[in-house]
């Protein structure tokens, strides 16, 4: 399965619903999404099934850029928080 990117936006927020796989090829795709988006952006993790190291240091910059990540399973952001700890960003 491939990763499904579908953004909705109204006056004040942008919500990216990703559906699948998130994983490295995905990101520069996921990255220009939320670029082209206006006012705060919603990463919306709820059908996101699988993910990388390199996806999850992905989600852990756009969360510290000031995106929300919606519907984030645990395992996710355990490893968000993990990655965090390492990088001594905590």
């Amino acid at each position: 399965m491939t990763l499904r990117i579908q953004r909705s936006s109204d006056d004040q927020n942008t919500t990216v619903r990703l559906s699948g796989r998130l994983v490295a090829s995905h990101c520069q795709a996921l990255s220009d999404q939320i670029e082209s988006s206006t006012g705060m952006i919603i990463l919306d993790l709820e059908e996101v099934t699988l993910v990388d190291l390199a996806s999850v240091q992905f989600l852990a910059r756009c969360e510290a850029a000031g995106a929300e990540l919606l519907h984030c399973c645990p395992y996710i952001r355990e490893w968000i928080s993990r990655e965090r700890a390492r990088e001594g960003k905590v």
